[in-house]
């Protein structure tokens, strides 16, 4: 569980915990042993046996196609369906050769799709962990307003580590219920930067939500790197005109 420097609407702060939230299957699949399945991942092909490959052996598509008919040359009969364990990603360049100087670019998007801007990855330093506490901006959000117009792509829990933090969440928590609305937190000086958990991660928007049910508290952090903006519509044409 990731640690996160917290502070509240009077400004104290204190460390906790963040725990990822998993929801309980309530029908899991068996096989005919009655063994549950597990995912695994599987050599589906190679290289060697892609088309480009086939077609420096055989030349054109129509002595691949005898080629097929007459035996497997696309598959290898030896490695093909062998399960794969402790996986690394690999950049490769045109020639399928392994490249080890990369430069990650950002491209960013209007709503309609079209490219604004191609920039070249920035790597944030991570936040959520630092001597500056996240904070809570002031900026309050209604619940039915934010399902509409963000896009939550995870959900945090924050659990107190002992018993000092188990009031400052709970008390947080009781503040945040008294409204039907989420509270927008941010990073930095300013409160004003958005969630870094790692280094060069995905930078999130948090969103704190609280619960209360006398001595039991709720305290979630919703996570968003999308919003919702409805797309500019097209002129229309001079046979479409009124």
């Amino acid at each position: 569980m990731p640690e996160v420097n917290l502070s509240d609407s009077r400004k104290r702060d204190a460390v906790v915990k963040a725990m990822g939230l998993r929801l309980q299957e309530r029908v899991r699949w068996v096989g005919p042993d009655q063994r549950y399945p597990s995912p695994r991942r599987i050599l589906k092909s190679t290289v060697d046996h892609d088309l480009d490959a086939l077609q420096e052996r055989f030349g054109d598509p129509e002595t691949i196609a005898r080629g097929l008919v007459e035996g497997d040359p696309e598959v290898d009969l030896e490695r093909f369906g062998q399960s794969l364990w402790f996986l690394s990603r690999l950049f490769i360049d045109r020639n399928e050769k392994p490249v080890f100087q990369v430069q990650q670019n950002e491209i960013v998007r209007d709503p309609q799709g079209r490219v604004i801007e191609r920039r070249p990855r920035q790597r944030a330093e991570a936040n959520t962990n630092a001597a500056i506490p996240l904070s809570w901006t002031g900026r309050r959000i209604d619940k039915a307003e934010a399902a509409r117009r963000y896009v939550f792509s995870d959900l945090l829990q924050i659990v107190h580590i002992n018993g000092l933090t188990y009031d400052f969440l709970h008390g947080m928590a009781t503040e945040l219920a008294s409204t039907s609305s989420l509270m927008l937190i941010g990073g930095g000086s300013g409160g004003k930067d958005p969630l870094v958990f790692r280094r060069g991660s995905v930078p999130y928007r948090g969103f704190l939500e609280g619960r209360v049910d006398g001595d039991r508290y709720l305290l979630l952090l919703h996570l968003s790197n999308s919003e919702l903006k409805a797309p500019t519509p097209a002129p229309l044409s001079q046979e479409e005109q009124p």
